[in-house]
């Protein structure tokens, strides 16, 4: 369907439903062919307005963060798989009393709330299954910031801290090593994993792989991850396993229109600068870094072709607020209009909380000595600003 956009303002996001389901499609045949329990990760995509869609499919989600939770429990009506790094005593029964399955980043961390855990379970409440993170050690991706195998990392339990015992209670093992990899680097992290913890694999229900497992990119051999889930099942029928990916689900369902508001050069090099900014509307850009596509953009040598090369600047103050660089068939002029590419995964959730992580309070110490509260953040700001 063509749909007309030129009279709406810019910059805006904008998300395709048809192209949503045609992810959802797909892990739900990842899904219905493994046996696997596949779970939608907000700290990739939160945009609760669009969970009518999800909902049809029967997806539940994982949360690292209180808001997350509420929202699972209030736009998904169910309660979430939780894994935080470090809970605490005030957030503890908060995720009691919403999740279904708790993930521990430590031994110490669960060994200082199991007691939480089982006085809610024997008061005849839902039951929640205690979990562990652990460390294969599997390094499998390349930028650092997203790499969670590197040595020193904060997340998980390696093996030799187990030593082949786990605390009494754990009932199920999670780790997460991928981003944005394929089927063949899970297959990497698994051998780690089941020749690293196989002591005691078999004394757990359930197995969270965890995310980044980028199902629906073009190219992603989906009938290898599906062998490969049920080679693992086979082996360990006894486990529940669970993956869940953050951008699978909205990989390619999104883009973010902008437009040029200037051109300006120096020292040769153009830049077009847009109604939108890297640091405010795409942080992954320079975070990551790397360079979206631009729709309207085009392939070549600008030496030997006659292209127009630019750098994109964005509209804020900051120095480095730009990336480039793209080349056009016609030079750029205040007023075009540019498309940049999959900025919904991510995206969405980077540019309001976070993993649904609580803005600090805004505390201002007068001089007279006395502290007056000048902004306390709440989940009603997290689940306004992600729709």
């Amino acid at each position: 369907m063509d749909l007309d956009i030129s009279s709406l303002p810019t910059p805006f996001y904008i998300v395709y439903e048809d192209k949503i389901r045609r992810n959802l499609e797909l892990i739900d045949h990842v899904r219905r062919s493994s046996g696997v329990e596949i779970i939608l990760a907000f700290k990739a995509y939160a945009l609760w307005r669009t969970f009518d869609i999800f909902r049809e499919y029967g997806f539940k989600s994982t949360a690292s963060s209180i808001n997350e939770m509420r929202l699972g429990n209030d736009e998904l009506g169910h309660r979430v798989h939780a894994y935080c790094p470090a809970y605490t005593d005030v957030t503890i029964d908060q995720f009691i009393a919403g999740s279904s399955h708790i993930t521990f980043n430590s031994v110490d961390q669960y060994l200082r709330f199991r007691d939480r855990i089982n006085t809610h379970n024997a008061s005849g409440g839902h039951h929640v299954s205690a979990g562990l993170r652990v460390n294969p050690q599997c390094s499998v991706i390349d930028t650092d910031i997203y790499n969670p195998a590197l040595p020193g990392s904060r997340f998980g339990v390696t093996a030799d801290m187990l030593g082949g015992n786990l605390p009494d209670g754990i009932e199920g093992l999670h780790f997460h090593q991928l981003c944005e990899s394929t089927s063949y680097d899970l297959a990497k992290v698994l051998e780690a994993f089941e020749t690293q913890f196989a002591d005691i694999i078999d004394s757990v229900a359930w197995v969270n792989m965890g995310g980044g497992h980028l199902m629906t990119r073009e190219g992603y051999d989906v009938e290898h991850l599906i062998a490969l889930l049920n080679d693992f099942k086979s082996r360990h029928p006894h486990l529940q396993v669970y993956l869940e990916p953050g951008s699978a689900f909205t990989w390619r369902t999104g883009d973010l229109i902008t437009s040029v508001v200037d051109v300006v050069e120096n020292q040769g090099i153009r830049t077009a600068i847009i109604d939108a900014s890297f640091a405010c509307h795409m942080p992954d850009t320079l975070e990551m870094p790397y360079k979206p596509i631009v729709t309207e953009s085009v392939m070549g040598e600008d030496d030997n072709d006659g292209l127009y090369r630019y750098r994109l600047g964005g509209n804020s103050c900051l120095s480095g607020d730009f990336v480039g660089d793209w080349l056009f068939a016609e030079p750029l002029k205040a007023g075009d209009r540019l498309t940049l590419e999959d900025m919904n995964h991510y995206t969405t959730v980077k540019t309001t909380m976070f993993n649904g992580i609580q803005h600090p309070d805004i505390v201002l110490a007068r001089h007279d000595g006395t502290l007056a509260y000048l902004r306390r953040f709440t989940y009603e700001d997290y689940r306004n600003r992600m729709c």
